[in-house]
């Protein structure tokens, strides 16, 4: 039996941010919030994007195509956020779209499956790919096995291919420490990642109440890992 074709009507998409400058490294885009995730990190500051169906989109994309030609000439790129969106079945379709439309295309992913992460890579322009964890911690701070290796496997995808990216971790020193982060950083540069970043869990809204309270490291310690970890990449960012 043949397979059906996926229209973008299809694409499940709970909210949009209609103009950021952080999203795809020096452009001016939107973003995208796909709705579903299979993975249940307890920084998660969307929960509401984490339980899959259609009676959780709020966006059609009649309405999301009519923004895109209005803002033709003044966005430069799109990217496709979550959730993880890679597990939306017409996210490509999309893609493909927005590419016609003229714009460049950003995918954010958790790298949970390196199959559709390469059909969806000749149609992506920018990927920013979250390793959540040292390897060994990925179960406590997701909520699924296996998904470390998955997630390397997707590197390895990115690595391989001529599509530029970013990895970056989000950080919460309750659930590895910073010497933990600093050896999750240097494999990740040995294995040629030439871009990373380091994102502080801001203790808001998160799907884990736990961790709704602050927790820092000291100036020092923070000037320390800083200094550290910026040795190790070409380009790196601290964000707070």
């Amino acid at each position: 039996m043949a397979m059906r074709l996926r229209t973008p009507k299809e694409l499940r998409v709970s909210g949009m941010t209609p103009l950021t400058t952080i999203d795809f490294p020096d452009h001016l885009a939107c973003v995208l919030y796909t709705q579903g995730c299979p993975l249940r990190c307890r920084y998660c500051h969307n929960p509401q994007l984490i339980p899959f169906g259609d009676q959780l989109a709020s966006l059609s994309w009649l309405e999301i195509e009519e923004f895109l030609h209005r803002r033709q000439g003044l966005l430069e790129a799109v990217v496709f956020s979550g959730g993880e969106p890679t597990l939306q079945p017409a996210l490509a379709a999309a893609m493909a779209v927005v590419r016609e439309l003229g714009f460049k295309v950003g995918l954010h992913t958790a790298g949970v499956s390196p199959e559709r992460l390469a059909q969806l890579l000749p149609l992506a322009d920018w990927v920013g790919l979250d390793v959540k964890a040292p390897f060994h911690r990925y179960p406590q701070v997701t909520g699924r096995n296996h998904q470390a290796q998955q997630n390397r496997n997707s590197l390895a995808l990115l690595l391989a291919s001529d599509v530029r990216f970013e990895c970056r971790t989000t950080v919460d020193w309750r659930l590895f420490t910073p010497d933990e982060l600093h050896d999750l950083a240097r494999q990740l540069a040995e294995l040629g990642v030439q871009r990373y970043a380091v994102q502080i869990n801001q203790a808001r809204n998160c799907l884990d109440p736990e961790l709704e309270q602050t927790v820092t490291l000291s100036t020092e310690q923070l000037r320390v890992l800083k200094q550290k970890l910026a040795a190790l990449f070409p380009v790196f960012d601290w964000r707070e």
